[in-house]
């Protein structure tokens, strides 16, 4: 009597597919992620200073060569009139702006009158907390 050998049938999934999927969505979205950073181009003066810890994430305001303003706090962007500047951060601090910390960056050809308009009426929104933005200086 002939022993008769049975095939076992392989059920094993190919996976092999499912990383080439992977490694090409890793690649998009390598390549996309420089790409969604939202703001205005501003050309930040020299300057040597230390980094700030944050503690609460700050209100970013700039100043552009035209003289724009552009708000930035976590996601929201915002482009205020200075005149609506003090209402727009009055928004953010949910009436508390002892506690806010508030960076300006001035382009280096922006009007200097701007900027310190701006540093005004940050003061007379009672906010205490205000640093300049630069760019670090290269040796």
């Amino acid at each position: 009597m002939r022993s008769r050998k049975r095939r076992r049938l392989l059920a094993e999934m190919n996976v092999v597919p499912y990383i080439d999927v992977s490694l090409v969505l890793l690649v998009i979205f390598m390549l996309s992620a420089p790409l969604l950073t939202q703001g205005v181009n501003v050309n930040l003066p020299k300057g040597v200073s230390k980094p700030v810890p944050d503690k609460i994430p700050p209100i970013v305001i700039s100043v552009a060569k035209d003289g724009k303003l552009d708000l930035q706090y976590k996601d929201q962007h915002l482009s205020p009139q200075l005149q609506n500047l003090a209402h727009s951060i009055e928004k953010i601090g949910a009436g508390n702006p002892a506690q806010l910390q508030v960076l300006v960056g001035g382009d280096a050809h922006a009007d200097y009158g701007k900027v310190m308009a701006v540093m005004a009426a940050l003061q007379q929104a009672g906010i205490s907390h205000v640093g300049l933005l630069t760019r670090p200086e290269r040796h």
